[in-house]
């Protein structure tokens, strides 16, 4: 009973202590690995000596073989087959070549620098081939490059974890068995990725299958039924060939995700969730599980041996396998800086610790030891300083320019005509063939199809867009569009109208759906007045003296519906206005004011031609563009705060 408190203890400690280094990862915005190391460091026997992983035992490798295919399986159904064939080329050559690049160089590295045996050195380098998916996520997560680079990162980690730790296992056997010959070695290992993907195929469409026809289901059940299926799978493939289930699992995943079942987000969610719960448990226990004093007495030339691996190897790695594509050097310098290790290479590297020393070959606790410490350097000093890396490479997507927008209506067409006007490339797609033709006939760039086509969205160039704005006049498609826009390419700004009572409004900010300028219905008011020529557009900055009630008499005009927002300019970017926005000194905005004048002059204008018997056919009508942007002043600040004053200023 005892024994039982005391592993239960164990794993209740290992759970609060994970999430702890989640959060606190969430709130500071690291790499939630950094927390995770730190604090099972810091739990462990060399520290305040709570945690004692060695006391699971068994269990604790039974912990790590299920958790990584969890972790495994769930980095494949994050997999998009489309953006893996616009990157298919350079991540082929990074899963091949550049694993037989760091194998060779990572082995000469810890040989030569780190004095290891050569048998030992190549063990290290077949653990260290491999790239953390649990790393990479939430780090380009909070670094958010371009999705080029995004892509090739995710997918190398996720294909090449199954790949490094089978050429891990393979290293192993020839440790093991001095006497197989290079034939076997090679085939142990085709043979162990081959098994793992035929299982992994026939499972994941078997899955995919299952779910999309049994309706009699609920959605919960099906979550636990693909769970069972994972471990099943797993155990199947483990058991015809051991360590080919890694592959297995990533397989089934890729295939569940091309199945396009009706809940994959769902279940997208639900994997997402186990996955961080076994990563912090993982960590936790695998970092308590190590000896500090074991890293320290590896010496400089290990250190020597992992600045190798982070500096020359890598990016040797990269510069062969992306040759011949059409990555800029920006981003190739980015792939060549960004390599950190994880979660796999950790439990691979512990459990072979096990192994050798059962076995009585010394060397197991060094390798552990070094490839922890390879965990930790390429953690703290790669995904400390990618943010700043990608800033001063310019290739964040924030800093991504020009505009998707749905919906060839007059709002949409002036903001596509005021993205342009600043520069930027602009695309509109509608369904509506006439509104089409009015925006071909401004010099727009059109697509005349359904923004839910994804192939639509790829055509129209989604993927080097910095905004995506759904400007249709319902406002439950525009937040459907705009969801299926940000699962299925991740744009840097995504942004709807919609009802302010919508339930989908207070939910927005979870999907990172922006509403944009103002209430669904005030839209179509504002569209009304485009066409009736009911607009005037100006620009004002917000600047000192007087910044309080330049905002307050703003803010009045917005309230009143008689001034729309549109688009803002900070710090030099260009964004849309935000129906939530707070507004700051330097702002510079750009508007429209409704100016009701117009109408009554073509209203006196056609009473006088009517008079004189020249009646004017509605067709011959044709609507003007709208002048330039022009300077207009806010309000003096001596202005008394009324809408009057306020409308003589910026409409004189």
């Amino acid at each position: 009973m005892e024994g039982s408190f005391e592993l239960t203890l164990q794993i209740v400690i290992a759970v609060l202590a994970g999430i702890t280094a989640q959060v606190t990862a969430e709130f500071l915005k690291v790499p939630s690995i950094v927390f995770l190391l730190l604090f099972g460091i810091l739990l462990g026997p060399d520290a305040l000596d709570f945690l004692h992983p060695h006391e699971l035992g068994v269990g604790l490798e039974v912990l790590v073989a299920l958790s990584v295919a969890i972790i495994l399986f769930e980095g494949g159904l994050n997999l998009e087959l489309r953006d893996l064939g616009r990157v298919s080329g350079s991540l082929r050559n990074l899963v091949t070549i550049g694993t037989l690049v760091t194998l060779i160089g990572g082995g000469m590295a810890a040989h030569w620098l780190g004095e290891f045996p050569w048998s030992i050195a190549f063990l290290y380098a077949s653990l260290v081939v491999v790239t953390g998916p649990t790393v990479i996520g939430p780090l380009l997560k909070q670094v958010q490059v371009d999705r080029q680079v995004a892509t090739l990162l995710e997918s190398e980690g996720v294909l090449i974890d199954p790949v490094g730790a089978i050429l891990a296992v393979v290293v192993l056997d020839t440790i093991l068995n001095s006497s197989a010959s290079p034939l076997e070695i090679f085939s142990g290992l085709v043979l162990r990725l081959g098994i793992g993907a035929v299982i992994g195929g026939i499972s994941g469409f078997t899955l995919g299958f299952i779910l999309k026809n049994t309706n009699f289901l609920a959605e919960d059940l099906k979550n636990l039924v693909v769970l069972a299926g994972v471990w099943g799978l797993f155990g199947l493939a483990q058991f015809s060939r051991s360590e080919s289930g890694l592959m297995a699992t990533v397989v089934a995943g890729i295939v569940v995700r091309a199945s396009s079942i009706p809940e994959e987000r769902l279940l997208r969610r639900f994997k997402g969730q186990l996955t961080v719960l076994c990563v912090s448990v993982l960590f936790v226990l695998l970092a308590a599980d190590l000896s500090i004093a074991s890293i320290f007495a590896l010496g400089w030339g290990s250190v020597l041996t992992v600045l190798t691996l982070m500096l020359v190897i890598r990016p040797i790695s990269v510069a062969l396998c992306t040759f011949n594509s059409d990555l800029r050097w920006r981003q190739k310098l980015f792939l060549a800086w960004i390599a950190p290790r994880g979660i796999v290479s950790a439990s691979v590297a512990s459990l072979f610790a096990i192994l050798l020393t059962d076995k009585g070959i010394n060397g197991g606790e060094s390798i552990k030891a070094l490839v922890f410490l390879t965990i930790m350097m390429t953690v703290f000093i790669q995904g400390l300083s990618a943010r700043w890396v990608a800033k001063g490479l310019k290739i964040s997507s924030l800093e991504a320019t020009g505009a998707v927008i749905i919906g060839c209506n007059a709002l949409g067409r002036l903001m596509g005509r005021l993205f342009r006007q600043q520069g930027e490339s602009v695309v509109l797609i509608d369904t509506d063939p006439e509104a089409c033709r009015q925006a071909q006939s401004e010099g727009l760039s059109v697509f005349q199809s359904s923004a839910l086509d994804p192939n639509v969205l790829e055509e129209a160039g989604i993927q080097s867009m910095g905004t995506f704005m759904a400007l249709t006049s319902n406002g439950e498609v525009n937040m459907v569009l705009a969801q299926r826009a940000l699962e299925e390419f991740h744009p840097p700004r995504v942004f709807a109208v919609f009802p302010s009572n919508s339930p989908t409004n207070s939910s927005s900010s979870k999907t990172k759906v922006n509403p944009a300028f103002v209430d669904q219905q005030l839209i179509k008011t504002w569209n009304q007045y485009l066409i009736e020529e009911q607009v005037k557009l100006g620009k004002t900055c917000f600047k000192e003296p007087g910044l309080s009630l330049q905002q307050a008499h703003f803010q009045a005009l917005i309230r009143a519906g008689e001034l729309l927002p549109l688009l803002i300019k900070r710090q030099g970017s260009l964004q849309v206005v935000k129906a939530t926005q707070e507004w700051q000194e330097g702002d510079e905005i750009i508007y429209l004011l409704h100016d009701p004048r117009p109408k009554l002059l073509k209203r006196l204008s056609g009473a006088v031609q009517a008079s004189s018997g020249a009646i004017q056919s509605t067709k011959e009508l044709v609507v003007e563009p709208l002048p330039e942007v022009e300077e207009v002043p806010i309000a003096s600040p001596v202005n008394e705060l009324t809408l009057d004053s306020f409308k003589e200023a910026v409409n004189p």
